[in-house]
């Protein structure tokens, strides 16, 4: 707790040096911190929509990257925004759901048909377009999506079956739904930071864990673990938020730069990330991970249960209504 402290007052006065310098130079600077290295897709597409929205605000506003965790981690990252010293995060549909339920929409496993179905829901008004805008009350204002693929199961042993995860140890985002999809598999879920999970798995704290392909080449996961399943269980995007107090301090014509470059950035991606894909699963063999296709059915069958709670809960059944209803 007292680090946490002393990390925070570290960052707001770190915030507060770079207001007062950015002040002389007329210029609005906005701090963006996001848990990845540089070489990572999402990354990429961040740096496309700083570029951007340079161009569209001519130069009048910057956005300054801070990758690999070095302002914290995504939910302390998260924290540091709502409390006014942080401008800008790049975190997830899963993380984001404790601090805005309707982000929990996006959680339910098996929810998209395929990825034209998840594109629809994000670019819905209906769906994507609110949940951007439901979260003004928490502190912070969504700017876009980003594609994260689809989510599946690396293990030391095969997965082929919900009863393959059975007492197995699971790494999980913080995030109610997850928790509650890995315990209906039958898995002990573990909820742990993202930066921790390559020595998790080494050292046995966990068994395993689920997450996109680049979790087992770009973060070398596939070198502690031999087995990836194509359960594809959930399709979870990445968010780009501002801190409502930052959005506020901006003209119209720049929040409009902004989001107009938000949704160029998120185009940009979905394209990098079609070519990502193939890649990776032919560097994840060369790495010696054997890539399994099992039946998902079972797998649907045992989180159903969850499709059902969803549609009775308040904060999230009309996103889920709103979604099953894009369904070709």
């Amino acid at each position: 707790m007292m680090f946490r402290k002393r990390f925070m007052a570290k960052v707001v006065s770190v915030a507060l040096l770079g207001g007062l310098s950015l002040s002389a130079n007329s210029a609005t600077t906005l701090k963006l911190s996001h848990n990845v290295d540089e070489q990572a897709p999402v990354h990429k597409a961040m740096q496309f929509f700083a570029d951007k929205v340079h161009e569209k605000t001519d130069e009048e506003v910057r956005i300054r990257i801070y990758p690999n965790s070095q302002l914290g981690t995504q939910r302390e990252s998260m924290e540091l925004l709502q409390a006014g010293a942080l401008d800008m995060v790049k975190s997830n549909a899963s993380e984001m759901e404790s601090f805005d339920p309707s982000y929990g929409a996006f959680n339910i496993p098996y929810l998209f048909q395929d990825r034209d179905h998840y594109y629809r829901a994000l670019k819905s008004e209906d769906v994507g377009g609110k949940i951007l805008d439901s979260s003004k009350q928490y502190g912070f204002v969504g700017i876009t999506y980003y594609d994260s693929g689809a989510r599946s199961f690396y293990a030391n042993k095969p997965i082929r079956t919900p009863s393959d995860l059975s007492g197995l140890k699971i790494r999980v985002q913080p995030s109610p739904t997850a928790v509650r999809m890995i315990e209906l598999l039958g898995a002990s879920p573990t909820p742990l930071p993202y930066g921790e999970l390559y020595t998790a798995l080494q050292q046995g704290v966990v068994d395993g864990a689920e997450n996109n392909i680049n979790s087992v080449t770009t973060y070398r996961h596939g070198e502690v673990v031999d087995y990836y399943s194509l359960d594809e269980h959930t399709m979870i995007p990445d968010v780009l938020v501002i801190s409502t107090q930052s959005w506020e301090q901006l003209t119209p014509s720049q929040q409009s730069s902004l989001k107009e470059a938000g949704q160029e950035s998120m185009e940009f991606m979905k394209e990098i990330w079609s070519e990502n894909i193939d890649r990776e699963m032919k560097k994840a063999k060369e790495m010696g991970v054997e890539i399994i296709k099992v039946d998902k059915g079972p797998f649907i069958e045992a989180v159903k249960p969850m499709h059902d709670e969803a549609l009775q809960a308040p904060d999230i059944a009309p996103y889920v209504k709103a979604i099953n209803s894009l369904a070709d």
